[in-house]
């Protein structure tokens, strides 16, 4: 059984060293990725601050379509290239948006979301999807966060077994 215990700094790269140490020990022993990102998924609710959903969506033909995540019931598919999360994924760059409402085309899944970050999930060169985490807070992330949550889903890349249809 793994034991959460929380995570007690006000230093976001202690933060971070901390958190990714949490998603190794959880994912390490077994590569399901559907049961890895779940897990990914509670552990970002249960530990970042300031957050209203975290959670995955996953990209099937031409579009990212709702995988595990904590948080308010969210929109099932999302177009390439629209949104924050589309955009992310299309041009597989993570996005940091500080105010949602100056986005052009965001996507409001919560209408209570001020800030968001998105971090495309890349596997051999192919995009599997994306990492979508929404703030009621403006300007709730940074570069800080950015940085720390590509070495999350670096983590996630490493230890999960990816079907053949997403790599």
């Amino acid at each position: 059984m793994f034991k959460l215990q929380g995570i007690k700094t006000n230093d976001k790269h202690v933060f971070y060293e901390e958190l990714n140490t949490y998603l190794k020990g959880l994912i390490s022993d077994d590569p399901d990725w559907l049961a890895g990102l779940a897990n990914a998924a509670s552990l970002l609710f249960l530990t970042l601050e300031n957050i209203n959903w975290a959670g995955f969506y996953l990209l099937k033909g031409n579009e990212l379509v709702l995988g595990p995540f904590h948080g308010k019931p969210a929109c099932v598919r999302i177009p390439l290239g629209k949104g924050v999360c589309g955009t992310a994924a299309d041009i597989r760059q993570i996005q940091v948006v500080k105010d949602v409402h100056l986005f052009p085309g965001h996507i409001a899944c919560d209408e209570a979301s001020r800030s968001e970050i998105v971090v495309p999930i890349i596997a051999r060169d192919r995009l599997i999807g994306v990492l979508d985490i929404d703030s009621p807070v403006l300007a709730r992330f940074d570069e800080d966060d950015a940085k720390g949550l590509s070495q999350f889903v670096d983590i996630l890349d490493q230890n999960l077994a990816w079907p053949e249809s997403f790599v």
